[in-house]
């Protein structure tokens, strides 16, 4: 339970870099509608396998919104990053004045870091040998730099900059990181979230265990065939709740409470008795009951084995009869790896303050064994108060957030 000392945690700034929507008003818009970022994967060279499907973005234009760093000096992953805070920030309506001599911390979760730049120093090995490596390109791949170029981009001087590397819940895992460290007052701003670019690494090492869909993602559907990868940001503001009222901001949100844990049962297959006990901690730590949370947002890869073993969790700890709505948005912009919970985590924010539930588009017929309402193909009104987001990753990385409508008093 939440210790009455610590600081309540708002959300005052989104930033959403997705393949579905470039920008806050975009991603929501792209929610609402159910939107398909589904085509042909052109990153990379994808001769030879039998279906090359994903969900790439391809207006991003990094110079938009990278503005005190050189954006060629950064891999497509950071340049993700930096433009989602560059968004969060100017959403939340801080100057750079304002954050540079604050405390802050500036967290991104990862699965990849630069792989991108990474595959294509080790082709250029492959083929001409190592003399003919780009030293730019080299300079590019240390995944820290997710989390030092945000600093860097505001010029921030007391900042701790972390970028973790904990796969798909990674998103979840820096926004947790961000909520301890505003509600233990050991900083006064967390810019905090996921990125993660479109690379053949991933792409091929989903594809080798026959995880890959041939066309779509279908969650929770009876003949879902797998993920489509994608790529992305997601980066919020977090403060706490005197400091938005002390300078008059918008609060979109409330962080209620997290948890995670590492089962490390299997390299990839997820366990149900430990995801059921993330999502106890995380509620837990909100001072929220099971019957209190309105929809949950899923990490709902669309694989056979992740579907039916979040929804039995789901449905364990909130009654097999009483479970709320639980959707996927990976089914509109595929899975973002390190990105996905942080997009995810705005799409729960947007859904909040926007008064609607976005949908589980591609939904033909609900797995029996899955038995959740996964809102199909289109977007309901709502009002939700309470909703809980699911990051689940390989390796039993799991991480759970729970968020809430800001209410002035919070029993």
């Amino acid at each position: 339970m939440r210790d009455a000392t610590t600081h309540r945690v708002v959300i005052t700034g989104i930033g959403a870099v997705s393949s579905i929507g470039i920008g806050a008003p975009e991603f929501l818009a792209g929610l609402r509608a159910g939107d398909s970022a589904v085509k042909p994967i052109s990153a990379f060279d994808t001769s030879g396998y039998e279906h090359s499907l994903g969900c790439e973005i391809d207006d991003f234009e990094p110079q938009q919104w990278i503005r005190n760093i050189a954006p060629d000096g950064l891999g497509r992953a950071s340049q993700f990053s930096v433009a989602a805070a560059r968004m969060a920030v100017d959403d939340a309506g801080l100057s750079e004045e304002d954050l540079r001599d604050r405390r802050c911390v500036s967290a991104i979760g990862t699965t990849d870091g630069e792989a991108r730049d990474l595959d294509q120093l080790v082709e250029t090995e492959l083929r001409s040998g190592p003399d003919d490596m780009d030293p730019a390109v080299a300079a590019r791949v240390p995944a820290g730099r997710l989390s030092t170029a945000v600093a860097g981009e505001f010029g921030l001087r007391d900042v701790e900059a972390v970028t973790l590397p904990t796969a798909c819940a990674a998103g979840n895992y820096a926004i947790g990181y961000g909520f301890d460290a505003i509600r233990a007052g050991d900083v006064d701003f967390a810019l905090c979230g996921g990125a993660d670019a479109l690379c053949r690494k991933t792409f091929t090492g989903f594809y080798r265990i026959g995880t890959i869909a041939p066309e779509r993602c279908q969650p929770f559907d009876k003949d879902r065939k797998g993920i489509l990868t994608g790529e992305g940001a997601g980066v919020l503001v977090l403060e706490s709740l005197e400091s938005a009222l002390a300078r008059g901001a918008r609060i979109h949100a409330e962080v209620l409470g997290f948890g995670l844990n590492c089962d490390a049962f299997h390299p990839v297959a997820p366990n149900e008795d430990s995801v059921a006990r993330c999502m106890r901690l995380a509620l837990d730590d909100a001072g929220v009951k099971p019957g209190e949370v309105d929809f949950i947002s899923a990490h709902g890869t669309g694989t056979k084995a992740n579907d039916v073993t979040e929804a039995s969790a789901i449905r364990r700890v909130f009654g097999a009869d009483t479970a709320p709505r639980t959707i996927s948005i990976k089914s509109m912009l595929g899975h973002t790896m390190g990105a996905a919970s942080a997009l995810a985590s705005i799409a729960c924010v947007l859904a909040i303050t926007e008064n609607f539930i976005p949908p589980t588009i591609n939904h033909v017929e609900t797995d029996p064994e899955c038995g959740v309402d996964c809102v199909p193909n289109e977007a309901v009104d709502a009002q939700p108060r309470i909703v809980q987001n699911n990051g689940l990753a390989f390796g039993g990385n799991n991480a759970v957030v729970i968020y809430g409508k800001y209410e002035e008093e919070r029993v």
